[in-house]
């Protein structure tokens, strides 16, 4: 068995251990490529674990055309949507501005708070587990990542069945899956959040050099990712 191999079958036990084991399960998707390998593995074995995305109203457009493209590819499978508060928004556009995000950390993460950890609540409410598609490869802030984790910001388990996965593993599944994934991967955009928070990266970046480029790396999380009631940060800084 290759290393993908191994990998592969080692994220469809953790998945087939949550869907059995923790039910109710979500799987929390950003439509990314890494979430795309847990679209496909998930709904290829029919796991009864629920798949949903945040729709925070600032996302790409190739964004939102993957809702269309995992329907039509995975036989009118709909991802289920959470939207922000609408007078919520509307309170912090009127008060800041509508992109006061680029002002200071605080502002941004209330903005993100707003559009992204509100509704995340909504999503998990009710349920024992979610997944998501977090690699410990992606930044500094993710280093210390596990397969499985307690997520005691809202009370339940988190797995991160990618946890050991590279870059290099996550595009190699997706070709030789056939996998759909967002036109903007090949624009120069290895991770996609929100528009007006996200720019391509150039050669030998961090793969989350684009997310909040103008704040220093151990800002760069928005809140959705809490290990043990804390926000995951970084140790040190080199």
């Amino acid at each position: 068995m290759n290393d993908l191999s191994k990998l592969i079958a080692d994220s469809s036990a953790t998945l087939s251990r949550i869907a059995s084991d923790f039910s109710p399960a979500v799987f929390a998707s950003s439509l990314a490529a890494e979430d795309m390998v847990l679209t496909d593995l998930i709904l290829k074995s029919k796991l009864d674990i629920g798949i949903f995305s945040l729709e925070t109203g600032r996302l790409h457009p190739e964004t939102l055309d993957m809702l269309d493209k995992v329907k039509a590819h995975y036989d009118g499978y709909e991802i289920a949507l959470y939207k922000p508060q609408p007078e919520a928004v509307e309170a912090y556009v009127a008060q800041h501005g509508l992109n006061a995000f680029y002002d200071s950390v605080d502002l941004r993460r209330e903005c993100c708070r707003i559009r992204k950890v509100e509704p995340l609540g909504r999503a998990l409410a009710g349920k024992r587990a979610w997944v998501t598609g977090q690699r410990r490869a992606q930044s500094a802030t993710r280093a210390e990542l596990h397969v499985q984790e307690d997520d005691a910001a809202h009370g339940m388990v988190k797995f991160n069945p990618l946890a050991d996965w590279s870059e290099d593993d996550v595009w190699n599944y997706i070709r030789a899956n056939d996998v759909p994934y967002n036109a903007l991967h090949d624009q120069g955009f290895p991770s996609i959040g929100c528009a007006p928070c996200t720019r391509a990266v150039q050669p030998g970046e961090d793969v989350r050099a684009g997310r909040w480029w103008w704040e220093n790396p151990e800002s760069k999380e928005c809140g959705l990712h809490m290990v043990d009631g804390k926000l995951i940060r970084i140790k040190s800084v080199a």
